[in-house]
């Protein structure tokens, strides 16, 4: 065993593949769509609990909060699909080399970034 191996414990200086920050940005999307399902079944409550409250919650979605806060999450579940799918085709086989890999995190990339643009553009 090589003792005398450099360390590094910089982690700003540490260059990871593409491939693994699809895995991370697919891990994080997935604790931001657990973390605003408590807000969307207030919301979804809200609207339930009569035409009055129905309407106040309608009318303050209009205002830029609420809609950055719904098209965060759908981005995040956007993203989570996309690479959640990546996954499981991997699962099958499909793009395990190091090429195929790669080339799946990037359309993965580009697919979310479609699919999010659209999103917001859906929302405003």
């Amino acid at each position: 065993m090589n003792k005398n191996r450099p360390v590094n414990l910089d982690i700003s200086t540490i260059k990871l593949p593409i491939t693994a920050y699809i895995s991370i940005l697919h891990r994080v999307s997935g604790v931001i769509l657990y973390a605003v399902a408590g807000i969307l079944l207030y919301m979804l409550d809200a609207s339930l609990e009569s035409a009055a409250s129905f309407a106040e919650l309608k009318e303050s979605i209009n205002t830029p909060l609420p809609q950055i806060i719904i098209w965060g999450s759908l981005a995040a579940l956007a993203y989570h699909m996309v690479a959640g799918i990546r996954h499981l085709i991997m699962d099958c086989g499909i793009g395990e080399t190091l090429e195929g890999g790669q080339n799946g995190a990037k359309i993965a990339f580009v697919v979310a970034a479609i699919l999010i643009v659209l999103a917001g553009v859906w929302v405003w």
